[in-house]
């Protein structure tokens, strides 16, 4: 229970080893989280990160080690909630009125029939149980409710009118208005529009309790996080600081590692040379036994294996288009009775590089495929400038792969004056390693298709991207070869993000889209928070909500 401190830490991890499908994923880590911290979980995809939160959480066990806990502590973790099938309200989800409150009260009565009173377990439902008691849990709720991006008219609409993610928001909700000693949150932000992830992030800075966090969100990570902790190679690697701090820890510790290596590699060396060339000296044998015999005591380092970095690849540009690649003049599009836009007028002009912000569910997709050309509307007109070349990329793509090809030709198919190489190199960079590029187009999941498409954009790109989440489904460092990659690109690009490092790094206008109004901001990310004031609103709602 918050307030309840008998303990600096909350959570260690001591010695933890953890093997899955033979491969080891954690060997003697250590790990210790304390009360009020803030700290993020940082690794390659695939590194262990998701395993250690089952295994915090007691879902799975560690082959060897230990996991101890504050036994007064309590966590909360986002669980990934079935579709709501009955006619609970989104207020009711995010009450625990919606079968919460029922399963804890359930879980209480058979604690106290075992006699099993005095568990952390029990402790930890019946504090949840208190939390969604209390009378203020519903205000409360409706605070939380409308900084994630509910109105007012949501809260007793039935949730399963809602699409999972927003269901999973009022999931969030909930588990805010619990407030746990602990929240172990995996990719939160997946859910969150930019508005949204603007009122959680800076909820979360006023948040009592401490934070486990796995994300891709540099920016989200570098506001919120004081240490990090890297999952690679088995271990947990300690730094202290954000995101960006933990980055050049990392580089120095490299660099500071490969000098000590080259250092002892310098010094056997020498000691070899002396050995080699008076081995057969009678006067200085002796001295070089003992140079080799120091050499074969001496603990040799192992030379550090390269940082994972942005790939960096010189992609070809596109044919120069006119200047005005885009405009839409009179645009009505609306579906069934609700009208999405009304006599829109845009134009997008070569070179500009535009992100469309606003809530979900405001048109911002919908503008991009009128632009794309691949929705029709009810009245209107849609023009393309000379030499324009235009490439459309969302998140549902898996159309445009032959699934009789491997990835690897879909690609090479694209750009045939590359080499297999090349081509095997920047698929490595967005996840499909070594084997993976020969894997038939037909069995890729979603992700692996999305991230195919992508490779094909960046290997023969367009001069008018238009692309809606390309960071979707890669982990920071595709992420960051994606930017280098579109920041060199000569060509137009419109594109919906709420990777706000994302879009401060690319955008240099952005166009507000709300309730089928479109507000240009001829300006950057910043620029657009400080003429439109939402940072500031942003941030006193944040304080007013915790």
């Amino acid at each position: 229970m918050l307030g309840h401190k008998p303990l600096q830490f909350m959570l260690t991890l001591r010695k933890v080893t953890k093997a899955f499908n033979n491969r080891v994923l954690f060997k003697d880590a250590n790990m210790t989280v304390n009360y009020g911290e803030r700290v993020a979980l940082v690794g390659p995809n695939g590194a262990g990160k998701s395993t250690l939160f089952s295994l915090i959480l007691n879902a799975d066990t560690p082959d060897s080690g230990e996991i101890a806990r504050d036994e007064w502590s309590t966590i909360g973790h986002l669980r990934q909630e079935s579709e709501p099938t009955g006619e609970e309200s989104i207020l009711d989800v995010a009450t625990g009125k919606a079968g919460e409150i029922e399963r804890l009260e359930k879980l209480l009565k058979e604690f106290e029939g075992r006699g099993d009173v005095a568990s952390a377990e029990y402790n930890e439902a019946h504090t949840q149980h208190d939390a969604l008691n209390n009378p203020q849990a519903e205000a409360k709720a409706k605070k939380i409710l409308r900084g994630i991006g509910f109105k007012e008219a949501d809260f007793d609409r039935a949730a399963r009118e809602f699409s999972g993610g927003w269901v999973m928001r009022a999931h969030l909700a909930r588990l805010l208005v619990v407030e746990p000693d602990l929240l172990l949150l995996d990719e939160p932000t997946n859910h969150l529009d930019l508005m949204a992830l603007m009122w959680f992030r800076n909820y979360l800075k006023n948040y009592p309790g401490a934070i486990l966090l796995i994300s891709h969100d540099r920016d989200f990570m570098d506001e919120l996080i004081s240490n990090v902790y890297e999952v690679d190679d088995g271990q947990l690697t300690a730094y202290m600081g954000n995101f960006s701090d933990y980055l050049r820890q990392r580089e120095e510790k490299h660099e500071q590692a490969m000098q000590a290596y080259k250092n002892q590699q310098r010094e056997i060396e020498h000691m070899q040379e002396f050995v080699d060339r008076f081995r057969s000296v009678a006067s200085k044998a002796a001295q070089a036994q003992s140079r080799e015999k120091q050499i074969a005591k001496m603990d040799k380092l192992d030379k550090p294996r390269p940082l994972r970095k942005a790939f960096r690849f010189n992609f070809p540009q596109p044919q120069r288009s006119g200047q005005r690649v885009i405009g839409l003049t009179g645009i009505h599009q609306a579906y069934g009775e609700k009208k999405v836009y009304e006599n829109l007028d845009l134009d997008v002009e070569r070179g500009e590089r535009t992100v469309l912000i606003g809530p979900n569910g405001a048109g911002k997709s919908t503008l991009l495929k009128i632009m794309a050309g691949v929705v029709p509307f009810q009245k209107g007109e849609r023009r393309l400038g000379t030499n324009a070349k235009l490439g459309y990329f969302s998140q549902h793509r898996g159309d445009t792969l032959d699934p009789d090809k491997s990835i690897l030709e879909e690609v090479r198919d694209c750009a045939p004056l590359l080499r297999d190489d090349d081509v095997r190199a920047i698929l490595g960079s967005f996840l499909f390693k070594k084997e993976d590029v020969f894997k038939k187009c037909r069995v890729l999941s979603g992700g692996e298709k999305s991230r195919v498409n992508l490779v094909k954009f960046l290997v023969d790109p367009p001069n008018i991207l238009l692309m809606d989440e390309p960071t979707t489904h890669l982990d920071i460092w595709s992420i960051e070869g994606l930017l280098l990659a579109l920041q060199r690109f000569e060509g137009t690009l419109v594109f919906i993000s709420h990777d706000v490092h994302f879009i401060r790094s690319l955008a240099t206008k952005v166009l507000h889209i709300n309730e089928g109004k479109v507000t240009p901001y001829v300006g950057d990310y910043d620029y657009y928070l400080e003429k439109s004031g939402i940072g500031l609103e942003d941030a006193r709602a944040a304080v007013v909500a915790g």
